[in-house]
């Protein structure tokens, strides 16, 4: 391992999990590695091994060649990537289907409890892939909620969870809506504030669709090939994603045939 990344060195270093820096090594080694290794699923970052020696424990993760989704979004200079729709449609229905499988298809049901644009990254190709499951839990089928300790990220954060630590899949749900208005706007959730009267990207999507205004919303970088339609179909499913209440968000498993057409929006109040 040492050689691989000539001594850990800063060069080699390609970002940071949430409990370190990934070389390939996060500290909340025996949840993740628990977790990861159960999972198999293309939208979900394949673990390729372990090492345990001394107190060195570290995991070895498939190489992702386009790095983060927030630095794809978000990124200076050449770093950001120009997606241009079809794509980012494409990775908001790949993190939906990501996040369906870890629900209601895998053998075991796990919350991520750590949606964001940093923990999503994107392959060759542009496919994206869930990672950094060091904050992940067990969803067990007996128990309406998990009453945890509240971990994650500020920005992301469903509220019920951030106030009493109320943990569901819905948590999940709310943190992919965010993180499908990202996908839209181009833009940080945690660092782009639209004005006075809007404090949040959630705000400032939902006054633009009530103003008729929605592709306002859609980043400059897309300049050719923006459906409206599709635009709209994903504002509205992100927003009802943020519902401040658990019970009226969709599954991921609804989210993933909505956006795919399969299922009609419900209609929701954008004011």
């Amino acid at each position: 391992m040492k050689v691989a990344t000539d001594d850990f060195n800063p060069a080699k270093k390609i970002g940071e999990g949430g409990f370190g820096p990934v070389y390939k090594g996060n500290r909340e080694f025996l949840n993740e590695i628990g977790i990861i290794s159960c999972l198999q699923h293309p939208n979900l970052v394949k673990l390729y091994g372990c090492c345990i020696e001394g107190d060195q424990l570290l995991l070895v993760y498939e190489y992702m060649e386009n790095n983060s989704l927030a630095r794809a979004l978000f990124g200076p200079g050449n770093y950001r990537l120009h997606l241009d729709w079809f794509t980012r449609r494409n990775i908001c229905i790949g993190i939906a289907k990501g996040l369906c499988f870890l629900h209601d298809e895998s053998e075991l049901k796990i919350v991520h409890r750590d949606i964001k644009a940093t923990n999503v990254l994107l392959d060759r190709d542009l496919n994206p892939k869930i990672s950094d499951f060091g904050l992940a839990r067990l969803d067990e089928e007996e128990k309406t909620h998990i009453s945890t300790r509240v971990a994650g990220t500020i920005g992301y954060m469903a509220p019920e969870y951030a106030l009493w630590g109320y943990l569901t899949d819905k948590a999940d749900v709310y943190s992919f809506g965010v993180v499908a208005l990202e996908i839209v706007c181009g833009k940080s959730n945690n660092s782009f504030v639209p004005s006075a009267d809007c404090i949040c990207l959630l705000d400032w999507a939902c006054q633009k669709q009530h103003n008729g205004s929605l592709m306002e919303i859609v980043d400059e970088y897309l300049t050719l090939g923006v459906n409206q339609e599709e635009v709209e179909k994903v504002v509205k499913v992100a927003v009802l994603c943020t519902n401040a209440s658990p019970s009226l968000r969709p599954t991921m498993s609804e989210v993933v045939r909505m956006l795919e057409g399969e299922i009609s929006i419900p209609d929701v109040d954008l004011i």
